[in-house]
């Protein structure tokens, strides 16, 4: 919180604070995924610059600076080096990509023990501008009835991701890859819906999955949902895949079509999934339910997680 300024608290994509005697407010957001940069340093590191940028425009923020804190093992060993060097290349060149400059940041390095080196966590803090703080935009379901769309295809990538460490205890696979000018177009997108006043809410998908952003977004809301998805991908794989540059957004039904053929124009995927209603989350793939709870029972869990860890521990 910063005096009287803070607009959007912590909790959401990213914070917001207004710049006093304008429009114009500032957002900030930090980003890192340190399983994905561990089993490939450059595409995680890309992931992570993309996706704190893609955080920012969730709120109607045009990303305009990067400062990076570079943490990793000791890189006098030949493999902590390479994962130093990979990093450094996939910031430059997400970087370069989405034309947002680097202007500081920092290392820790020798971060090691008996056991061996942490994990390689290029934390990756990013600032948007955005023109008229009115605009903003959040990640909670708003209306009854709004249509839920996702943009962006999934492309069934389960490497790295959450639903394998959670539920199986595995850091392994290719994490998912990352189209840089798929990522951009997303951004854009989503900036021009935001500015026109189109749609009600977004939410990047990332970890988790999209079944993780919907129930995010249930829960900030106070609003259930109803999902129906056709796929030709394995149920789990549908729910809890990472593929990137997607999002979750609602639009009033009567503005559903002019989003639709905005994507379209935009190049990006848009699909109509379901609708926010009640308090339950009732998810079908391909006819079949899969997922059919209580708001309160999701939210229940998600916000005691770190007392079930240490409980569980």
């Amino acid at each position: 919180m910063v005096r009287t300024d803070t607009v959007i608290t912590p909790g959401m994509d990213a914070a917001v604070v207004r710049i006093k005697g304008t429009k114009k407010a500032v957002a900030l957001t930090t980003d890192c995924n340190g399983r994905y940069c561990y089993l490939d340093p450059y595409i995680g590191s890309q992931i992570a610059v993309a996706e704190a940028a893609r955080n920012l425009c969730m709120v109607g923020a045009k990303p305009i600076g990067v400062t990076d804190c570079l943490n990793f093992g000791n890189p006098e060993k030949k493999e902590i080096y390479w994962q130093l060097k990979n990093s450094i290349f996939g910031i430059a060149k997400t970087c370069e990509t989405l034309q947002i400059p680097v202007v500081s940041g920092n290392v820790s390095l020798y971060n090691e023990n008996e056991e061996g080196a942490i994990y390689p966590t290029p934390v990756i803090g990013m600032a948007g501008l955005i023109e008229d703080v009115s605009k903003i935009c959040t990640m909670d379901f708003k209306k009854e009835r709004d249509v839920i769309i996702i943009l962006g295809e999934n492309k069934g990538e389960i490497g790295g991701s959450e639903y394998l460490k959670v539920c199986f205890g595995m850091v392994k696979g290719q994490p998912p890859q990352i189209d840089l000018e798929e990522e951009k177009r997303l951004q854009e997108l989503v900036l021009k819906l935001i500015e026109e006043g189109l749609i009600n809410s977004s939410h990047d998908i990332s970890e988790g999955g999209f079944v993780v952003a919907l129930v995010e977004s249930a829960i900030s809301g106070k609003k259930g949902a109803k999902i129906s998805l056709q796929t030709s991908l394995r149920e789990d794989v549908e729910l809890f895949s990472e593929s990137q540059s997607r999002a979750l957004i609602t639009v009033s039904p009567e503005k559903v079509e002019e989003v639709l053929k905005i994507a379209y124009e935009y190049q990006v995927p848009a699909q109509k999934v379901g609708v926010v209603e009640g308090k339950d989350i009732a998810i079908e793939v391909n006819g079949k339910r899969i997922i059919d709870l209580p708001l309160e029972v999701l939210e229940e869990s998600w916000r005691g997680r770190i007392k079930w860890e240490m409980e569980r521990n």
